[in-house]
């Protein structure tokens, strides 16, 4: 009970820290000071950054549910984000305009990117995408792993885990293993290793 009740106290106290910040960014409306606000929380070390990084965010994002941790150096670059309750975000992690399920880990040096499918060139052989603002929202299903260095462009079905130092280009399907650059699924019986 008195664990239960730090825990609330602690989040209201980052909450109310890290209001100034979310003020400023307009709630996530003003981009650039939105990332910059990002950014610098990512860089506060400990418990206390992850309550700083959990309250900015709970102000910041379309969503930050309850119980939801993120580490040192992670950040999420787009404020359309939305983390379910529980969410585990480890440490150095860059997160773009993702949809995260509930109950969800996430391993450290993992990148969720939200414009890979859309870098194309044009006749004239420019890039379109990200530089005008062009964003894919990426779903990760509840119950997920996601392993150390993964790089995740496209969806990921619920209750898939996803191997280290995987590269996932197309959409996974729900309650599989995946690995590999590009992760394939494996078959349920080799499905154990990972």
């Amino acid at each position: 009970m008195y664990k239960t009740l730090l825990k609330t106290l602690f989040l209201g106290l980052s909450m109310a820290l890290s209001l100034p910040a979310a003020l400023l960014s307009g709630f996530g409306r003003i981009r650039g000071v939105y990332r910059f606000f990002a950014q610098a929380h990512a860089l506060l070390p400990g418990l206390p950054g992850d309550y700083l990084r959990a309250g900015y965010y709970r102000w910041t994002l379309k969503e930050f549910g309850d119980r939801s941790r993120i580490e040192f150096g992670s950040y999420f670059a787009h404020p359309e984000a939305r983390v379910g309750r529980s969410v585990y975000i480890g440490s150095r992690n860059i997160l773009g305009r993702a949809v995260i399920g509930d109950g969800c880990q996430i391993a450290s040096g993992v990148q969720i990117l939200s414009g890979a499918r859309q870098h194309l060139r044009g006749e004239d052989g420019a890039l379109s995408g990200s530089a005008q603002g062009v964003f894919e929202t990426v779903h990760i299903g509840s119950g997920c792993w996601i392993g150390a260095g993964a790089i995740v462009m496209a969806d990921v079905g619920e209750n898939t885990t996803v191997g280290a130092g995987s590269v996932v280009t197309r959409s996974l399907p729900a309650n599989c293993t995946a690995v590999g650059s590009p992760a394939r699924v494996l078959t349920p019986k080799s499905a154990d290793p990972v």
